[in-house]
Formats: structure tokens, C-alpha cells, sequence
């Protein structure tokens, strides 16, 4: 009996640490990023500079997105067609549009799509790579410099875990890369594109954003998660296990957080309304529940936007203003604001000079509520 209780307790032992394993992050370094917060929620050497692969396409796409029109038309020229490495396989001499380019970019990871968009601009890629790293400055992302718009291997072809993290909050923000990034597959032409990124019918709330692999950088793995409003990014580099990796990352991260109702649909407050010889106050109310996913010990504010003073008539119904709620001076949501009912203008039987004292006296009693 004691050796089969001992070989329970062992077997349980080795459960435990396979499971501790398997939680393991297997990145070399690796971020779990809030937008929101601009704070990092799980962080290993996530300011530690190493290649970042495939991953670089992220910024080639935003800067392409900022430069171009995603309808124009794109001759594509002989000396873009060929890249090394992974590719969508353009044709010299084919009519392509900036927005197919950039499917072939994101869904196909296409080294030839990349050199494609960062030739539009001038001619040559180094000018576009010029404005990837000024656009990269101005994203604070101070331990970054690109030397290429496709993440192929260079000395100074580098990033951190932080600064990838702030490249996708911004370009999450984008509503064209947004759409690109979470598409599963396309078709354009004849071609049939199916995106990398596994995560998208893995992981609930999935919606991009990029992967990358080459002998040097190891696995490196960009995504994006959002729900209940909420959105938290994870960036891993050099990461033999990357979507466990991903998954892990984001399913602790969002156990952080619970829905928390914020707004409830019906009255809000009341507005003070001038009409003709009256001021009264008249409620005001909102047609929708607002609720977000909120840490313990995030605490939003709620602040009523409009006139202190509205002149009649009003209708009910007619919009006063809106309600705008925020965490850490970032707007979560802005709610139009309704009057719930109408103020008329009667006029008066007294004359002019004595409705003109009277407009003077409500206007003393207002400025003085």
C-alpha cells in the first residue's frame, strides 16, 4: 500500500512540474503590452535588441498604408520580382493594386511585396526605409532601426519585444491594416492567400498581426488580442514555442480582467434650459449600457459633455451633448446624450423693456447655479 501511495504522490510530482513546464514561455524575450495603460502586464528582456525577422513587415505595411492610396495601380517591375526567401510570387509586367500588395505582404509574408511597396515611393527602397525609421522614432521605439522593409538578416536590422509592441498598438489603430491582418485567406487574381498566422482560429479574439522566421532571429511572433473592448498585444522573439507561447500569454493576461458595467441605459443627469421667461431643468438620458473589461483597481471616469446653459426651444429626443467615459486620460467610449423631453417658448404679454429685465434676472439666477 505505501509503495502504490508513493508512486501516486511521484506521478503527481511529475503532472506538476510537465504542467509548470508547459506555462513556461519559451521566447528568448517577450512582452504582454496594454494599449490602454501603456504598460507592459508580463515582460522577459523585453528591452534586449535582436532580429525580428518577418515581423519588420508590420512597420512596411503602416508607413505604406500612411503613403499611398491602397487602390492605386502598381506596374510591377522586373527587378522587384525574385526576392529571396518567402514571396507571393509577382510577375514583371502585371497590374497589381497597393492593397494586393500589402495582402501578399501580410497574409503570404512576400519579400517581393515588400520591395515592391517600398519602391513606389521614389524609386529605391532606401528612401522608404528612411521614413520606416523615422516613423519608428516617432513612435518612441528607440531601440529599433530597419535596414530592410522586409526583415530578411543585417547587422543593423534590429528591435525589441517593447518597441514591436508599440509598432502593432499603432498599427492596430489603422482601420486598412486592421482588416488586412485578421483576414484568414484571399484571393487575388488567380492567386489564393492563405495568412500564417495560426492564432486567428486558435485563440478567441485573435485579429492578426504577423509572424517571422529566419535561422538567425529564431521564430518571432506578433499578435493581437481584443476583447470586451479591450485589446493587449504579445511579442515574441526567438521563440522555438510560439503560439503556446501566445496563447499562455494572452489567456493570463485577460484573466486580469472582468466585464464591468459602466453606463446603464436611462437617465444621466439634467440640463438647465432657458425658454422664453422659464428656466428649468430638464433630465437627460442615454439609450445604451456601456460595459468594458476593467483590472480591480482600474477606476474610469465618467464626465457629462455639453452647454451649462441651453437656450429653448428643445424637443425631447433632440441630442444635448454626449457622456464620455475614460481610464487614464484614453477615451473608452463617448455616448450621445438626449434631452427626455421638450421646452417651448411662450411669449410673453409684457413688453419689450420688461421680457429684457427678466432675460437679465434668469440669467443673474443661472450664474448663480
Amino acid at each position: 500500500m505505501n509503495n502504490r501511495l508513493k508512486a501516486l504522490v511521484c506521478a503527481a510530482v511529475i503532472l506538476c512540474t510537465a504542467s509548470t513546464q508547459c506555462r513556461a514561455i519559451s521566447a528568448a524575450s517577450y512582452i504582454l503590452y496594454d494599449p490602454l495603460t501603456q504598460s507592459a502586464i508580463a515582460s522577459s528582456n523585453a528591452d534586449e535588441r535582436r532580429g525580428m525577422a518577418s515581423t519588420t513587415k508590420i512597420m512596411t505595411a503602416l508607413v505604406a498604408l500612411e503613403l499611398y492610396d491602397p487602390e492605386q495601380a502598381v506596374v510591377i517591375r522586373p527587378e522587384w520580382c525574385g526576392a529571396k526567401g518567402s514571396s507571393m510570387y509577382l510577375r514583371a509586367g502585371e497590374t497589381l493594386t497597393v492593397s494586393d500588395l500589402l495582402y501578399g505582404l501580410m497574409l503570404s509574408s512576400g519579400n517581393d511585396a515588400a520591395v515592391a511597396l517600398s519602391c513606389i515611393y521614389s524609386g529605391e527602397s532606401s528612401d522608404f526605409i528612411d521614413l520606416m525609421n523615422r516613423r519608428a522614432l516617432e513612435l518612441g521605439m528607440n531601440d529599433t532601426h530597419f535596414d530592410n522593409p522586409n526583415g530578411l538578416d543585417g547587422e543593423t536590422h534590429y528591435s525589441t519585444a517593447h518597441d514591436m509592441a508599440l509598432l502593432a498598438a499603432a498599427a492596430m489603430e489603422n482601420d486598412a491594416f486592421r482588416a488586412i491582418v485578421s483576414s484568414q485567406n484571399v484571393q487575388i487574381g488567380q492567386r489564393y492567400l492563405k495568412n500564417h498566422n495560426k492564432l486567428l482560429s486558435m485563440l478567441e479574439g485573435a485579429e492578426g498581426v504577423k509572424t517571422g522566421f529566419t535561422k538567425r532571429c529564431g521564430r518571432c511572433l506578433v499578435s493581437s488580442v481584443s476583447r470586451l473592448g479591450r485589446r493587449l498585444i504579445a511579442v515574441t522573439l526567438n521563440a522555438p514555442d510560439d503560439w503556446n507561447d501566445h496563447i499562455s500569454l494572452h489567456e493570463q493576461g485577460f484573466k486580469r480582467f472582468s466585464e464591468r458595467q459602466i453606463l446603464s441605459s436611462g437617465e444621466v443627469g439634467f440640463a438647465t434650459v432657458a425658454a422664453g421667461q422659464q428656466c428649468r431643468k430638464i433630465a437627460l438620458y442615454i439609450e445604451e449600457d456601456f460595459s468594458f473589461a476593467l483590472a480591480e483597481d482600474e477606476q474610469p471616469s465618467v464626465t457629462l459633455c455639453g452647454p451649462r446653459i441651453v437656450y429653448g426651444p428643445v424637443d425631447g429626443g433632440q441630442q444635448y451633448g454626449t457622456i464620455r467615459v475614460s481610464l487614464n486620460n484614453a477615451l473608452l467610449a463617448e455616448l450621445p446624450v438626449y434631452f427626455s423631453e421638450g421646452a417651448a417658448v411662450t411669449l410673453s404679454e409684457k413688453s419689450l423693456w420688461d421680457r429684457v429685465a427678466d432675460w437679465f434676472k434668469n440669467l443673474w439666477e443661472l450664474l448663480r447655479l
